[in-house]
């Protein structure tokens, strides 16, 4: 099998395939988000990152910052492997009244991330008091050590108002282990939340654990979000999350194990975590994931970078139908950096027709309602580029399915696991009003469909050049279109 990277020069791949919306790294290899957190009016992403290659290989944690989650500036190095080991996954948080000491009585930054050596996995501690610019490591570390776990890692850290008291919660496997602490150094085990579910196929990995407030009843409610490293919804790795109760001691479920919810029904939604110390805390929740997929994601072909971070999203926890139901879309910042938007209030296509939705260039943003009542079967495809469109979005209300396709390759795949043909989830209506809320990047389509209650997140590679961003083929019945708007987003990075 060919791979493409090598058929293509580095500046082809560099100027065709480099997000202008998506935070990628400058350079070199790139996955986890890390240590998300919001202090001093600075959104800070940390991330995994081998500064000498392209692929996998010794994690260190990149670090950038925004002031609107969309226009992003590199900084240095934050943590460097040392004798514990290479810096796996983590978070931070702000230690706001310095409960660890480390910060003189007034206030910083504290992370705490998974210390890798010889496959032992241990937690420790780094402390920043100049808004995360350097950083000094805990000379006790490790705070926690290994207690016989093949895989004990990713610690996500957060305050419990209620206890007085900050709680870890840590991959053990198909497991979470949760532990609390009154100052981030010394920690005591509560309780090991999932073993025996037997859920998923796949080891859990970069858990998070944070309250919601019901949009209806302004109940609160703690949802366990989970990444499976096998056996995603769409192949692969995927993220997962559960509804329940949490004390300060103990997490409780409000359903049955089996009944979890997969976080996005795409191929790219891994490794996700939310923000912390975010001014709508508890009420909405942003969260931003690795745009990839373990299968394939060390030879995804761009150069000189590998990697890109979806785009952030706002959760919030509604109950629809009697269902509780994260539901997810593009943070409203999103419309600051559009720059011309057009409205279209109606347009009835029929069988045969074609709606053609593009802008002078990508990215771009497509809202829209469809009325489906008389509608057959709907393609939408992407990319399209004299008979070749790299990613399909159909809509067969005959048969009562959603797909989406990234089969239409021209070329040898970079991976057999790259080309794939999802079927969505029956829940998903198709009698009536469906909407449709798109964002297309210059290597990706982030679907949100039914008011944010489905995503769709995948990294689409176009061969050839792209003629048309979106098109809307009628292949059976009538489709209406509600109301369409195509805003043209401004590029956020400057052109390779």
């Amino acid at each position: 099998m060919t791979n493409v990277s090598q058929t293509k020069t580095e500046d082809y791949y560099q100027e065709r395939y480099r997000p202008h919306i998506h935070f990628t790294p400058e350079k070199m290899w790139m996955n986890d988000p890390n240590g998300l957190v919001y202090y001093e009016e600075e959104y800070h992403l940390f991330y995994q990152y081998h500064p000498d290659g392209k692929e996998w290989g010794p994690m260190h944690w990149g670090h950038a910052v925004s002031d609107d989650l969309f226009h992003w500036r590199h900084l240095p190095i934050a943590l460097f492997p040392d004798e514990h080991g290479t810096i796996f996954s983590g978070s931070v948080v702000v230690d706001w009244k310095d409960s660890s000491g480390f910060f003189d009585g007034g206030h910083g930054l504290v992370a705490l991330f998974t210390h890798h050596k010889e496959g032992l996995q241990q937690q420790s501690v780094a402390y920043s008091g100049d808004n995360g610019r350097t950083w000094l490591k805990y000379e006790e570390n490790p705070v926690i050590k290994n207690p016989g776990r093949a895989d004990f890692r990713d610690p996500k850290v957060f305050w419990h108002k209620e206890s007085s008291r900050w709680v870890m919660v840590l991959a053990t496997g198909r497991s979470v282990m949760l532990y609390q602490s009154v100052n981030l150094r010394d920690w005591s085990f509560l309780q090991e939340v999932g073993d025996g579910w037997d859920v998923t196929e796949g080891i859990w990995e970069c858990p998070d654990l944070f309250p919601l407030q019901h949009k209806q009843s302004g109940e609160t409610k703690w949802i366990l979000q989970i990444d499976v490293n096998d056996g995603a919804y769409a192949g692969g790795s995927g993220g997962i999350y559960f509804i329940g109760e949490f004390d300060g001691k103990s997490y409780t479920l409000d359903h049955n194990p089996q009944d979890f919810k997969w976080m996005d029904y795409g191929k790219d939604f891994y490794a996700a975590q939310s923000f912390s110390d975010h001014p709508q805390e508890g009420k909405e929740r942003i969260m931003i994931a690795w745009m990839s997929n373990w299968q394939y994601a060390n030879v995804v072909p761009t150069d000189p970078w590998r990697s890109a971070m979806s785009l952030p999203r706002q959760l919030e926890l509604h109950r629809i139908e009697g269902e509780e139901v994260l539901v997810q879309t593009p943070v409203c910042q999103l419309d600051e950096i559009c720059s011309k938007k057009t409205t279209e209030k109606a347009r009835l296509v029929a069988a045969g027709e074609s709606w053609r939705v593009t802008t002078a260039e990508l990215p771009l943003r497509w809202q829209v309602i469809l009325d489906l009542t008389e509608n057959k079967r709907t393609r939408l495809e992407f990319f399209k580029s004299e008979g070749h469109s790299p990613f399909q979005f159909v809509i067969d209300t005959e048969h009562e399915v959603v797909f989406v396709s990234r089969k239409a390759n021209e070329q040898e795949p970079f991976s057999n696991h790259y080309p794939v043909e999802v079927k969505l989830p029956e829940s998903i209506k198709l009698n009536g009003i469906l909407d449709l809320d798109i964002i297309v990047d210059r290597s990706s389509v982030e679907v949100y469909m039914d008011s944010g209650k489905f995503t769709i997140t995948n990294l689409v590679l176009p061969e050839t050049d792209v003629h048309e961003a979106i098109v809307l083929k009628q292949e059976k019945g009538t489709v209406y279109g509600v109301e369409s708007v195509v805003s043209a987003l401004t590029q956020t990075l400057k052109r390779v």
